[in-house]
């Protein structure tokens, strides 16, 4: 129960962390995170943060995909680790 709070909790860095150097490196023109990266930090548990950070950095904003992928995610994500802590 313990490692699965701190795995989403890590996960969650990791995806805000992702968004803030994908957009770093955008502005600098240097070489970009790959969206199919972005998408797997989402999907193993990282979604409440890369949602966070598309909005706390502005990044991925204009994406359909993004902009309604990753609240959806961070949504079910936030469900299962209710569902799980509730056991």
């Amino acid at each position: 129960m313990t490692i699965l709070i701190v795995a989403f909790f890590i996960m969650n860095i990791v995806g805000l962390w992702v968004m803030g150097e994908d957009k770093n490196r955008a502005k600098n023109h240097k070489y970009r995170i790959r969206e199919r990266t972005l998408w797997l930090v989402a999907l193993f548990g990282g979604a409440v943060g890369t949602t966070a950070g598309m909005q706390l950095f502005r990044h991925k904003t204009k994406h359909v995909s993004f902009k309604i992928g990753f609240p959806v995610l961070a949504i079910l994500e936030l469900i299962l680790l209710f569902k799980w802590l509730l056991l």
